[in-house]
């Protein structure tokens, strides 16, 4: 009997998943991006759903008693979809809905939504995404970002390291403008980086419907292509905003 109790409550959950009326996500304040939360028994990650204001309010509140500085953000149903399959490019797996109340369910994100294989993709084309890098990024800016001057801990620099080896196998989005001319981030201290994107929906948000010439670059051959007075790359500025020195490759001169 429990088992198809379990059962009922997994398909109700799942229809109102996608036609839930008024549904929210814990977002982080650190990386404007879904709160993401590895689940210390099934090692889910995560993110928290709520179907009413006032209980994501009181996860709200217990994250802030953890130092994470997070909000709430009512999804339309019209962008659910889309939502839901921009998990996938982030590297969650899980949905923890309504955590810390009394109607609180784990659902599979492949349960709600089915991507289709990259290998059963069309030939000539490529999925480009990286979603282990963008998960460790979020990780990485969530723990970074929790007190004013935060040090470095043994677990910030295991994801640190987990970050850049993460990054040594990706495949990057760099983008330019019409012209040819490269966007720049500019630091209050002077110094420039190039901004490179996990996947299309990272470079859309920075695009923000201009038309772009894109390239594909791996990360081994990034240093060839930064602009000269570039100290390294922005991974996803307008989302987890991880900055990464590199060095440029200097061309040999004949």
């Amino acid at each position: 009997m429990k088992e198809n109790q379990t059962t009922v409550t997994k398909q109700e959950t799942l229809e109102a998943l996608r036609h839930p009326g008024e549904l929210y996500v814990i977002m982080s304040a650190a990386t404007k991006m879904p709160f993401v939360f590895c689940d210390e028994d099934t090692y889910d990650d995560q993110v928290f759903l709520y179907y009413r204001l006032e209980d994501a309010k009181n996860k709200i509140k217990e994250l802030e008693e953890r130092k994470y500085k997070t909000g709430a953000a009512k999804l339309e149903e019209k962008i659910l979809l889309g939502f839901y399959t921009s998990l996938y490019t982030m590297g969650v797996n899980c949905l923890a809905v309504n955590e810390g109340t009394d109607t609180a369910i784990s659902i599979q994100l492949a349960d709600l939504v089915v991507r289709k294989n990259p290998e059963q993709m069309e030939e000539g084309k490529k999925l480009l995404e990286n979603p282990e890098l963008h998960l460790t990024a979020l990780y990485f800016m969530q723990e970074l970002r929790r007190i004013p001057s935060p040090e470095m801990t043994d677990h910030l620099k295991e994801l640190q390291e987990e970050l850049l080896a993460h990054y040594q196998k990706g495949t990057f989005i760099l983008a330019a403008e019409e012209d040819g001319q490269l966007p720049v981030l500019k630091q209050k201290d002077g110094s420039m980086f190039q901004p490179i994107f996990t996947d299309i929906l990272e470079l859309n948000k920075f695009a923000k419907g201009k038309k772009m010439k894109l390239r594909v670059v791996p990360a081994g051959k990034i240093p060839q292509v930064l602009f000269p007075e570039a100290k390294g790359v922005v991974i996803n500025p307008l989302g987890a905003n991880v900055q990464l020195r590199v060095a440029r490759t200097k061309k040999p001169t004949a």
